[in-house]
């Protein structure tokens, strides 16, 4: 995204520009005067101080008629790029509109990814070329700082110590459409075998309006393998050709980016890849780590293991009219996609239970077709037999010397048979002898969501929850489509850090905490902690098509981060860990501890849960943010929600829970247009992070808590017009007022502030608009700015 610039800004006011630009040879005897340079009034007065019959002015001067308005609005935001062997070719294109009643000038301002990778730019509008300059990070400095100061507007500072492209000048008249578009290569960074795509994108966040269409694609070519394809900051759609391609597509409307977007991918001929980023803010602490690990891509030249799948599928009364059939849809789906030598079968229960055949069936087109022809016959009545259903299901399978899976669904609770959920947890966990993977679908706000946890944790598994105005055959054939062709089962993980000895406590608290199997076109994302830097081996242990087979990797982790590059790795792991502990209270009881970690990961990152929405209460007192007790207190009442087994409350919860514990990305890093639309006539005034949201339970829909905000890698919680930055929650204005100095906005101080900050801590200042204060720890002094 570019940042256009009235020219009221930059460098002088608008009208004022247009005059000097006619006349400015003829005027350097005179005086020019600046009299405002905001948006809304952009206008300036010559006073010619030389004139041989001097002018009065008139006394009193007469109101000036309003000033016509300047105000534009974003259509369509896209990036295109092309990667070859560690070089992009980057498209930038925007479309925008004139919306005021004047012809505007302006100038675009694109913050480079990083210094030293930028090469051949070019600039159009409406495919003409204009001229435009290529600014390294000292000289963009100066620009940025002084547009900050001019404009009184901090939107700009998180890109100072970046490079800048700069445009020149061009016209826009009222009512026009204007295209622009930026090409350039880039020379991408590589680290530990990661290739590391930067777009800058979240300068978006700095108009007023939803940008109506935002799309990006990249295409990925190498000469080597492309193993793992992985974006910290979007959810994108990747597909892969063949082994030596890829596409990455993301694609939005009426969307407000708020973060840049990165793609990481590594390449490699073994068969199994895998790479670590470390990170490490402080190495008096444990540091954080993120393993991709991932095989060949083309199922042709993929060993592909041989796999049972028992559907087992609930057709009681309450299955009646959409819901069978689209479990119909979803076991056809199933059927469809199996691969020669696979077994299957098929239990369908009510207050009764039967099959499609006595055993497992050997994957052909007559069994295919047979088994089709028996799902066409389902039909729905009857009450809900859950463990009989299971115990069926379980007695079919043979062994485990292949994977097993069990696809279980129900919309319901138990009502025939064993309907108590501690026993029918324990039931299944006894059956399943053969280590079976169980695949939980829950359907509907009426099923037992905390039963299908349970049930999934103790058998290798997952819960995935579908809700009512959901498609249930999709949900089930994504989900399939992921898992269909296993390459490495039964995965161990291990992690040798040198000088570290017993490998079992140099990493700790990886998520997921169970890896079962590896599959063709998936990845493994993992994440974790680490206590001691260094290089080490990775070693990824499983079965190959039956066979024990290790893979052994080289990675390294870092003795101390020298910037925020990497941060996204700590905050995802902390959205991990806070669904492993909400995992644990839901499935285990109560714990003081747990509740404590909860509210602290949660207070650090503004990863808001159900359970810590409180956090996001802008009347709150500013010392409750640092008030343990307190808080502590209400995350154990809100907590108690958990004790909903079912219902629209229960399945919200468990639906949560589930997304936090697979995280694959951090939070917020693009949302759809809301509070984040600050300022007025383009460039806002300043602002611009992140909302953080949450699930409400009882509606099971989602919200935003416009008073937390996400900066970069900090958080900032609104108290009435202060915001308190995440390292500063434990500073009280009242009690630690000696201890906190005070500073104005675009004072010379305040810029002393900005040329020492890192890009990150200028990123916090860049959120505070007119009218707020902010408190922040910069270097180990807490400043209030005003």
């Amino acid at each position: 995204m570019t940042t256009l610039w009235a020219n009221s800004h930059f460098p002088l006011a608008r009208a004022a520009r247009a005059m000097l630009a006619a006349v400015m040879p003829a005027l350097l005897p005179l005086v020019f005067v600046a009299l405002a340079s905001s948006l809304a009034m952009a206008q300036g007065v010559l006073v010619i101080v030389n004139h041989p019959h001097p002018i009065p002015l008139p006394r009193p001067m007469p109101t000036p008629p309003s000033p016509p308005t300047m105000s534009y609005k974003i259509k369509e935001l896209a990036y295109t790029a092309k990667v070859v062997d560690q070089i992009a070719q980057v498209q930038v294109t925007q479309s925008f509109v004139n919306t005021g009643s004047q012809q505007m000038e302006v100038s675009l301002v694109f913050p480079l990814p990083y210094d030293g990778a930028i090469d051949r730019m070019t600039f159009l509008v409406d495919g003409k070329e204009y001229d435009a300059k290529l600014l390294e990070a000292k000289k963009a400095r100066e620009i940025y700082e002084g547009y900050v100061r001019r404009s009184q507007d901090p939107a700009l500072l998180e890109w100072v110590g970046r490079g800048m492209f700069q445009t020149s000048v061009f016209p826009v008249p009222p009512g026009a459409e204007r295209k622009v578009t930026i090409r350039f290569s880039q020379l991408l960074r590589q680290e530990h075998r990661l290739t590391d795509l930067l777009i800058p994108m979240a300068t978006a966040r700095y108009t007023n309006t939803p940008i109506e269409k935002v799309s990006l694609e990249a295409t990925i070519e190498s000469s080597i393998a492309i193993k793992s394809v992985y974006s910290p900051t979007h959810a994108v759609d990747v597909k892969r050709p063949d082994e030596k391609h890829a596409t990455v597509k993301f694609e939005a409307s009426n969307y407000l980016p708020t973060t840049d977007f990165r793609l990481l991918y590594d390449v490699g001929d073994a068969p199994l890849a895998a790479s670590v980023l470390s990170y490490r803010p402080d190495n008096s602490d444990e540091g954080f780590f993120l393993m991709l690990a991932s095989p060949n891509h083309s199922q042709g030249e993929v060993d592909l293991t041989k796999k049972t799948v028992i559907f087992v599928v609930d057709r009681s009364g309450s299955m009646q009219g959409k819901k069978i059939e689209q479990a119909r849809e979803a076991m056809r789906y199933v059927l469809n996609n199996l691969h020669e030598g696979d077994t299957f079968n098929i239990v369908a229960y009510d207050s009764t239970v039967e099959s499609f055949k006595p055993e497992l069936q050997k994957f052909d087109d007559a069994t295919r077709k047979s088994a089709l022809a028996y799902v066409d016959g389902l039909y729905a009545g009857g009450s809900t037999n859950i463990s009989g259903a299971l115990d069926s299901a379980f007695a079919m399978l043979t062994g485990s010397d292949r994977p097993n899976y069990i696809l279980f669904l129900t919309d319901g609770l138990p009502t025939a048979g064993e309907t108590n959920e501690g026993k029918i947890v324990e039931l299944a966990k006894q059956k399943n002898v053969h280590r079976a993977r169980m695949i939980n679908f829950g359907v509907g706000y009426d099923v037992n969501s905390r039963l299908l946890d349970r049930m999934s944790r103790e058998n290798f598994g997952q819960s995935q929850y579908v809700r009512p105005d959901e498609n249930l055959e999709a949900s089930v054939s994504r989900l399939y489509s992921k898992m269909s062709s296993p390459v490495l089962t039964d995965v161990k993980v291990s992690i040798d850090i040198e000088g570290a000895g017993d490998s079992s406590s140099a990493v700790n608290r990886m998520y997921p905490k169970q890896v079962m199997d590896i599959f063709s076109g998936e990845q493994l994302v993992i994440a974790g902690r680490y206590k001691k830097s260094g290089n080490a081996k990775i070693t990824l242990s499983g079965k190959l098509k039956g066979e024990d087979k290790k893979f052994d990797f080289p990675a390294s982790f870092v003795e101390k981060s020298i910037d925020q590059t990497h941060g996204f790795v700590e905050k995802l792991w902390a959205m991990r860990r806070i669904g492993e502990i909400i995992d644990e209270i839901d499935l285990k009881g109560m714990n003081d501890e747990l509740v404590k970690e909860l509210v602290a990961l949660s207070t650090k990152h503004g990863i808001l849960t159900p359970y810590t929405s409180f956090l996001a209460d802008d009347q709150a007192k500013p010392s409750e943010l640092a008030d343990s007790r307190r808080n502590l207190d209400r995350a154990n009442l809100s907590l108690k929600q958990l004790d909903q087994a079912g219902g629209q409350s229960g399945f919200a919860q468990r639906a949560e829970k589930k997304q936090l514990q697979e995280a694959a990305g951090v939070p917020y890093a693009a949302g759809p247009a809301s509070a984040n639309a600050r300022g007025a006539d383009g460039l806002a005034l300043g602002g611009g992070g992140g909302a953080a949201r949450f699930r409400n339970v009882e509606t099971d829909e989602e919200v935003t808590a416009s008073a937390v905000q996400n900066a970069g890698n900090s958080t900032l919680y609104r108290r009435g017009k202060l915001w308190i930055a995440d390292n500063a929650t434990d500073v009280c204005e009242e009690k630690d007022a000696a201890k906190i100095k005070k500073i104005k906005r675009f004072s010379d101080e305040y810029f002393k502030l900005v040329s020492e900050n890192t890009a990150d801590e200028n990123a916090i200042l860049a959120t505070q608009q007119a009218g707020e204060e902010l408190l922040v720890k910069l270097r180990g002094q807490a400043y209030q700015i005003e």
